[in-house]
């Protein structure tokens, strides 16, 4: 069984809520990609709560496991408290119950609690804590900063590695002991970072402690992830072509690695290279493709732009080539 698919027990601190772990249980081994939706605007700019309803409850039907409402797909950057606390409810409204709904939260400490207690006032099953915000911190403080986060909230917390949060072997360990902190989300993608805290996760029996490839366009390095013992991993990609994300989820369950190859050489690899076309192209592109299919999401916020109309071009006969190569897939 790999290192970081299994169900580390949680039990809660006095006074919470409830026990944090089914959260665990239901994302260690999951019956489809992660879903990141984007968050929709309408023509005034104001979220568009019916599109995104929409968008959120045809990705569970789809197929997902799971879905981070208002993470960094989301925009989770560009939205208010109230924009937020409203965008959460409506997913976990979509959702119905059949997947959990983890909300997105960050900021500095102070802020970041409000974020989480706006989710769980919103019916949220868990928490993405996303980098704090500018600071580099050291390891003392990001050790602080996830723990008084965890202590704040009955909402099970992932820690969201990327940027200016990157931990050692030695903080991830004291994560993985901190009561309310299920699970470290990679975005930095430094291969030999993420054996070495496997390692130590492994070594200090907290095995079950939920690791995942969070890195845009997740499935680009998901062979390499899978190495190394971390399963799950995020997928962007299935906000638009759910289908093409899902025969790549299955070729890697079932061990297809020619499936798998085939769609790393025909889609995914030039979606990766498209998306290297513009800033910011990780939630503007992924964004433009979820309107290439509808519901209509309308565009992004500042500072963000939206892409060059020979890339939604590009993007689209994309779209048709991963099709054609998932058929056969089956």
């Amino acid at each position: 069984m790999s290192a970081c698919s299994l169900v580390r027990p949680c039990p809660p601190a006095p006074g919470r809520a409830r026990d944090v772990s089914p959260l665990a249980e239901r994302l260690s081994i999951p019956s489809g990609p992660l879903f990141f939706p984007v968050t929709a605007f309408g023509p005034d700019g104001a979220p568009d709560l019916d599109a995104y309803r929409a968008h959120v409850r045809r990705g569970v039907e789809d197929g997902a496991a799971a879905v981070f409402a208002c993470c960094g797909t989301g925009e989770f950057h560009a939205l208010t408290p109230e924009e937020f606390g409203t965008c959460v409810r409506a997913a976990v409204e979509a959702a119905g119950g059949r997947v959990p709904v983890v909300a997105g939260t960050g900021y500095g400490t102070a802020l970041a609690v409000r974020y989480a207690r706006l989710a769980e006032a919103a019916g949220a099953d868990g928490l993405l804590a996303m980098p704090p915000y500018l600071v580099v911190a050291g390891q003392e403080g990001l050790l602080r900063h996830y723990r008084e986060l965890a202590a704040a909230t009955a909402l099970p917390v992932i820690v969201y590695q990327r940027d200016n949060a990157v931990l050692t072997p030695e903080t991830a360990v004291a994560l993985a002991r901190t009561d309310g902190v299920i699970g470290l989300k990679d975005g930095l993608g430094d291969l030999d970072l993420m054996q070495r805290v496997v390692s130590a996760l492994r070594t200090e029996g907290l095995d079950g402690f939920l690791c995942f490839n969070g890195l845009p366009t997740a499935e680009q390095t998901q062979l390499a992830y899978r190495g190394i013992g971390v399963t799950l991993y995020s997928s962007a990609v299935f906000c638009f072509v759910p289908e093409i994300a899902l025969a790549f989820h299955r070729a890697l369950r079932e061990g297809d690695d020619t499936t798998a190859h085939r769609l790393l050489d025909g889609f995914y690899r030039p979606f990766v290279e498209l998306r290297a076309q513009g800033a910011g192209y990780a939630v503007s592109l992924v964004k433009a493709g979820v309107r290439l299919r509808g519901p209509d999401v309308g565009g992004v916020r500042p500072p963000l732009h939206e892409p060059a109309p020979e890339h939604i071009e590009r993007l689209a006969r994309l779209v048709e080539r991963g099709h054609a190569l998932t058929e056969g897939a089956e």
